[in-house]
């Protein structure tokens, strides 16, 4: 099984990518990870760089799910041919997600300096609709539409816990 997951910030990527990782044992690839440089959050990796390490982490592992919100970094896993997953569930949804996360300690060295960024977060999640560029909606639907392989648009985000019988069939099918 290969899954690439696209979709805002606060759409349930994280937490659907973990969801099948654990019950379908896949390596996953946080797409946060290759897009900047490690232990400089604020500093952008290369496209070139970052879509190269996810050509490695994809070679390395038979069996894996990536996320994020990074156009150009999930059509580098394209050539792989993953079951592509856009969860699109819209603003109201992922602004409740946001508002709900828990602690990333991966991504932020405490809860307080994680909430200190909710703000900017919020923005960062209204602004998908309209902002230009591989992190918007206009380029994740252009990669869904690009992509021949198998794909689903999600409008809401699965139940996972118990989960529902669609999230099940996926594991079957790996």
């Amino acid at each position: 099984m290969r899954v690439a997951i696209l979709g805002n910030s606060g759409s349930g990527k994280s937490t659907l990518a973990n969801w099948l990782a654990q019950s379908a044992n896949l390596a996953v690839l946080d797409l946060d990870s290759v897009a900047w440089e490690p232990d400089q959050p604020a500093v952008a990796r290369s496209s070139a760089v970052a879509e190269a390490d996810v050509a490695k982490f994809c070679t390395t592992h038979s069996r894996w799910v990536l996320e994020g919100c990074y156009g150009n970094l999930v059509e580098a896993a394209f050539q792989f041919q993953p079951f592509l997953i856009f969860l699109n569930p819209g603003l109201e949804s992922c602004t409740a997600h946001c508002l709900n996360r828990p602690w990333e300690p991966h991504k932020y060295p405490s809860k307080q300096e994680q909430d200190a960024k909710l703000q900017f977060l919020l923005s960062w999640v209204a602004e998908y609709y309209t902002r230009d560029g591989p992190m918007s909606l206009a380029a994740h639907q252009a990669v869904f539409a690009k992509y021949p392989g198998r794909k689903l648009e999600l409008q809401r985000v699965p139940q996972l816990s118990p989960p529902e019988a669609e999230a099940l069939a996926w594991l079957r099918e790996a």
